[in-house]
């Protein structure tokens, strides 16, 4: 049974609404264009020397499409996870396995937007 409110605000029992439905379709979205920028740029940095790809990487635009990148797919990534492990897994591995998608999630873009920093400002 759902109250009047809860009608017009979409939310069910949960009280999330569609909130993962869409936030999981805006990070797709913004996927296309910097995991295309990506394809990109690995494919022109292919047989390029050591200095070449840290100097490419390096460029102030070229590090900041990159954090945008990691910090797009890992949100994507660690929605999707959570969405899998909600519906397919049950007892008491369900809360450990979504408190690990999380901590997976953050260290994947931790390490490699330091990674990225530390190339863009030459460390």
């Amino acid at each position: 049974m759902r109250t009047p409110l809860g009608r017009v605000r979409g939310h069910g029992s949960a009280h999330e609404g569609t909130g993962h439905f869409w936030r999981q379709r805006l990070t797709a979205l913004a996927n296309i264009p910097l995991v295309v920028f990506l394809v990109w740029l690995v494919v022109s940095l292919n047989g390029a020397s050591h200095g070449e790809v840290v100097a490419r990487l390096s460029s102030p635009f070229v590090a900041v499409l990159l954090v945008l990148t990691v910090i797009s797919v890992a949100y994507h990534m660690r929605i999707g996870m959570q969405v899998v492990i909600e519906d397919y897994v049950h007892g008491r591995a369900k809360l450990a396995l979504l408190i690990l998608n999380t901590f997976f999630a953050v260290l994947v873009a931790a390490v490699s937007v330091f990674a990225i920093l530390k190339l863009a400002f030459g460390g």
